[in-house]
């Protein structure tokens, strides 16, 4: 007999590990409490399984390691810059780099220089810091994903896609020159991480370029995305996770890039460009904001780990080991019956708090009560991705989204299958007791993206 064999391996070896601290219930309980039910407010010593973000949070390689080492921390013109400058060239196609400290430092100076008050901004999806900058420019964020987005039990393969239908809806109500861009992000996070196909992007562009409207990328996840395109889109199979995500970005006219997830290191982002006249502007900017525009708030050794994780990201047996461990989790809570996001997506599990928990309502806040009980039973981390993260809108209401999840995170190169699968059993021991579960109250709201510092008591 032939046995077939599909399973993935990690394409590394450990040479180092963190003891984990493990804590009694009672422990648990105490620091939940303390930390108002939020589990952004817990102290990662209290924490067994972190599965909060994948920001920051994944295990560099040697190479990496290596490159710290070779720091160049001049302040002006460092070496580092250059070589990072180099690899989102050779791997991304852009022409023009600005670094930033993260991500959020990236959107903060695109909608500085690119909105104008009363545009408006389509985008696949919302995301908080994002949209936060948007609105802080200016702008009115219009969601113009399809519908399947917005349903978890769909199966649809490529559940980020934007609407050209919606986006053609906004053209004709507020005209073309009130879009200063289209924001396409990559393996939608709000949605669970669904990707984006080549054939959408392929068309999003014809129409933008036919109506003088630019597209810029949020390109935080790009290998995922290229992944699933990789396996899911016909035409693909054969063409490297490399050559995808190069050619993704050659439908877009720049982007911003959280390095903390895909780029494989603890801190650092940028703002890539095609436009020079729109490069000086950020340019400039930068140096405002962050730092000297070859460094933009960034250590030299932070920038040549960054750019060796852009090259690592893209290598094919990375990424199906990446994938593969999400998917593992997710085919494990599937067989314990636990609602998910379906299709599984690419950096994490998203758990449908509404299913999960249908007897309590969006005003108490059923994601945030399901993450604050998934670390009761067994010290794992997860976070919210629901009514508190959505926030509320220019007049005080709050926004209500359809999607009500519980993102169970994966870390890159961090845990192994056997977490997995405590993961798993932890999740199924408290869906078995679901119908014990109440709600919250919120007790303490910040002005600006409230999930981040919300504290919360039981009701």
């Amino acid at each position: 007999m032939q046995l077939k064999r599909d399973s993935w391996a990690e394409p590394y070896k450990i040479k180092m590990v963190e003891l984990l601290k493990m804590t009694t219930p009672e422990q648990r309980r105490k620091a939940l409490q303390e930390a108002g039910y939020n589990t952004f407010l817990l102290k990662s010593e209290e924490v067994y399984i972190d599965l909060l973000t994948d920001s920051g949070t994944s295990a560099m390689s040697d190479e990496q390691w290596s490159g710290m080492m070779r720091g160049d921390e001049a302040y002006a013109g460092s070496k580092n810059y250059y070589n990072l400058e180099k690899a989102v060239s050779e791997v991304y196609g852009y022409k023009y780099l600005v670094p930033t400290h993260q991500g959020r430092g990236a959107e903060n100076i695109l909608s500085q220089i690119m909105i104008k008050p009363g545009d408006i901004v389509p985008g696949n999806m919302y995301f908080t810091t994002t949209r936060l900058h948007q609105e802080l420019a200016g702008a009115v964020f219009h969601d113009v994903i399809i519908d399947e987005a917005h349903d978890s039990n769909s199966e649809y393969a490529f559940k980020g896609d934007v609407d050209l239908n919606k986006v053609e809806k906004l053209v004709q109500e507020y005209g073309a020159e009130k879009i200063p861009y289209i924001c396409v992000a990559v393996t939608v996070n709000l949605a669970g991480g669904q990707p984006v196909s080549m054939k959408n992007l392929k068309e999003l562009r014809a129409y933008t370029a036919e109506k003088g409207i630019k597209i810029m990328l949020d390109m935080t996840r790009i290998a995922e995305n290229a992944y699933f395109i990789q396996q899911k889109e016909e035409g693909y199979r054969l063409k490297t996770i490399a050559e995808i995500v190069k050619e993704i970005c050659s439908y877009t006219d720049g982007a911003t890039f959280s390095g903390k997830k895909d780029a494989l290191v603890n801190i650092g982002g940028f703002l890539a460009l095609n436009d020079f006249d729109k490069f000086e502007e950020a340019r400039n900017m930068v140096v405002v904001y962050e730092g000297l525009h070859t460094y933009g708030g960034l250590a030299g050794r932070d920038m040549e780990a960054m750019a060796i994780g852009i090259c690592e990201s893209v290598q094919d047996e990375h990424m199906k080991a990446r994938i593969g461990q999400v998917i593992y989790l997710g085919e494990k809570m599937q067989e314990f019956g636990i609602p998910i996001v379906k299709p599984i997506g690419g950096h994490g599990i998203f758990v449908d708090a509404k299913q999960f928990l249908p007897h309590i309502s969006q005003d108490d806040f059923p994601a945030q009560t399901l993450a604050a009980e998934i670390y009761l039973d067994a010290g794992i981390r997860t976070m919210e991705r629901g009514i508190v993260s959505a926030g509320r809108n220019s007049k005080g209401e709050n926004y209500y989204p359809k999607l009500e999840l519980v993102r169970f995170t994966i870390p890159r190169r961090v845990y192994t299958q056997a977490h997995m699968d405590v993961i798993a059993e932890s999740t199924a021991r408290v869906y078995e007791r679901r119908n014990e579960i109440k709600g919250l109250k919120m007790v303490y709201e910040p002005k600006y993206l409230r999930f981040f510092q919300a504290r919360f008591e039981q009701l």
